[in-house]
């Protein structure tokens, strides 16, 4: 059985004792809870808001990490405007404990 969970805007697909790096969603050791976009039970397919409502997907943080860093730079010609800037996502390393149907 699998499930496609949404969190931080992407969509993923996971089974059970599958480890994914998400967007920060606890500290570690926290138990969090996704709801389900799509649930794959063998030929079972629930899809529908109403087959949904009582699936839930359970995952427990076990690490943090970095992504890769972010460089910019902005101008503007002939108007001495410059801007640097930079970007570190930090990522949150969740296995997944339990897929329920409801």
């Amino acid at each position: 059985m699998y499930a496609v969970i949404s969190t931080g805007g992407k969509q993923y697909r996971v089974e059970e004792g599958t480890t994914l790096q998400v967007e920060r969603c606890g500290d570690v050791g926290a138990e969090v809870s996704f709801t389900p976009v799509l649930l794959v039970d063998g030929d079972t397919v629930l899809a529908t808001p109403d087959q949904l409502g009582k699936a839930s997907v359970a995952a427990r943080v076990v690490g943090e990490a970095k992504g890769p860093k972010i460089d910019g730079f902005t101008y503007k010609a002939k108007a001495n405007q410059r801007r640097r800037w930079g970007h570190r996502q930090t990522y949150a390393t969740v296995e997944i404990t339990s897929i329920k149907k409801g």
